[in-house]
């Protein structure tokens, strides 16, 4: 109710004071510019410079961050390579030789001799005869007879019968569905990059040189081997003597004596190798190694991974319930009596004697006396001295100077260029706006670091006039 008293009053002053009133503005004057001070009025620079100053500040941050960065850098790798190095040695050899040498042996002469040796025996004489032997025997008569035999026998009787039987089955129904997964895969990327490798070649040079070589030749000498002494039984003569119990003359044989006996020898061929020394000219290769350098491609694979979709099929079962009836076989079984026979054979047997007549040989034996005459050999034996030569082989070393290869393995360096990765830290700058603040001069220095200028206040000017 008071606001609505003070109102009227308002409003008939403000008629009252007219157009003088509205230049002052409101407020009792306050809105006007008559009553600004003199200093207020004057000119105060350039625009852009108020312009920077009544805006809003930036001030530049400096942050530090992790970059990766990719450099390149030398590596030495050591490659193994295999070298063949001579080396000198010396061996030796044996030669055989040979010399003659004289040797005595006795060599025996062998003669055979007989002499007549009468001498009496008993001759038996054999005579087969013959006599008639009459006997009575009893010989068995067998005969095979039949018998009927009736036996009974249940034979089985079958019947097959069927019946219904109901059962139930769970029948799977298989649904196909999909879904979508993502797979991540590979694909190879290839780069052929190139070293350099040092190998070592074997090259040959040829020489020719003359060589003594020891040859020969084969001989064929004919040797007289002696044979081996054996033991053999002797008997001498016998005589006949006269025996007064069989009113005879018995022959005596003569004593047995052992005596040794060389068999004759026999005549050997052998060969004998005849050495002797020739001349030769020989051709001699030998490898001096050589380094060589070539450059070996090589390739590096890297993998370079990509995202593929792919639809992935699923099966889901359902189990459905069927009730089925099926016939079920069963069977019976009765059994029926047979009567049947069969026939059982039997043996019987029977004698009946009967005369036998058969020729029963039997041997008579007559001696009868025979004289007979035979030659005994005999051997005389003589030993003869005779001088052989036979060749005895020896040894005689020499040295041969030879050159062997062996195989050393050895690491070569050598520098491989490769990429690797690092981390760098980095300085951004950045605006970040501040609070509202007025210019000290017109000039604001630049952040060297930074593209972007710094704006610059002066710290007390930040609560002036608006």
């Amino acid at each position: 109710m008071r606001q609505m008293l003070w109102a009227p009053l308002v409003a008939t002053l403000v008629m009252l004071t007219g157009g003088a009133g509205a230049e002052a503005g409101l407020f009792c004057g306050m809105g006007g510019y008559k009553w600004c001070p003199a200093e207020s009025c004057q000119p105060v620079g350039d625009y852009c410079s108020a312009r920077v100053s009544s805006g809003p500040c930036y001030k530049t941050v400096r942050d530090v961050v992790w970059c990766t960065e990719e450099y390149t850098d030398c590596e030495t790798v050591y490659d193994t390579c295999v070298e063949k190095i001579p080396v000198p040695y010396t061996r030796t050899v044996y030669d055989t030789c040979y010399r003659n040498e004289c040797y005595t042996v006795c060599k025996p002469c062998y003669k055979t001799c007989y002499r007549d040796v009468c001498y009496t025996v008993r001759k038996p004489v054999y005579r087969t005869c013959y006599r008639t032997v009459t006997c009575r025997v009893r010989k068995p008569c067998y005969r095979t007879c039949y018998r009927d035999v009736a036996y009974t026998v249940c034979k089985p009787c079958y019947k097959t019968c069927y019946r219904d039987v109901c059962y139930t089955v769970r029948k799977p129904c298989y649904r196909t569905c999909y879904r979508d997964v993502c797979v991540t895969q590979y694909r190879t990327v290839t780069d052929t990059c190139y070293r350099d490798v040092c190998y070592t070649v074997c090259k040959p040079i040829t020489e020719t040189r003359c060589v003594d070589v020891q040859c020969g030749e084969w001989k064929t000498v004919s040797e007289y081997v002696p044979g081996p002494v054996v033991e053999r039984c002797v008997q001498d003569p016998g005589s006949f003597v006269w025996d007064p119990n069989g009113c005879c003359c018995v022959y005596k044989p003569g004593c047995c004596r052992v005596e040794k006996v060389q068999c004759p020898g026999r005549t050997v061929c052998r060969r004998v190798w005849c050495p002797k020394v020739v001349q030769k000219q020989v051709t001699c290769t030998r490898y001096v190694n050589e380094v060589k350098h070539c450059r070996v491609p090589y390739t590096v694979c890297r993998q370079v991974p990509y995202t593929v979709t792919k639809r992935v099929p699923y099966t889901t079962c359902t189990w459905t319930c069927e009730t089925r009836t099926r016939r079920v076989p069963y069977t019976t079984c009765t059994m029926v009596r047979e009567c049947r026979t069969k026939r059982i054979p039997y043996t019987t047997c029977t004698w009946r004697e009967e005369c036998v007549t058969r020729q029963v040989p039997y041997t008579t034996c007559s001696w009868t006396c025979e004289t007979r005459t035979k030659r005994i050999p005999y051997t005389t034996c003589t030993m003869v001295r005779e001088t052989r030569t036979r060749r005895v082989p020896y040894c005689v070393p020499r040295t041969v100077c030879e050159t062997r290869y062996e195989t050393r393995c050895k690491r070569v360096p050598r520098t491989v260029v490769v990429k690797k990765t690092r981390c760098v830290p980095k300085v951004v700058c950045r605006q970040v706006p501040v609070d509202p603040c007025c210019p000290v001069d017109p000039c604001c220095p630049v952040d060297p670091g930074c593209a972007a200028p710094v704006t610059c206040a002066a710290p007390d000017a930040c609560h002036g006039e608006g």
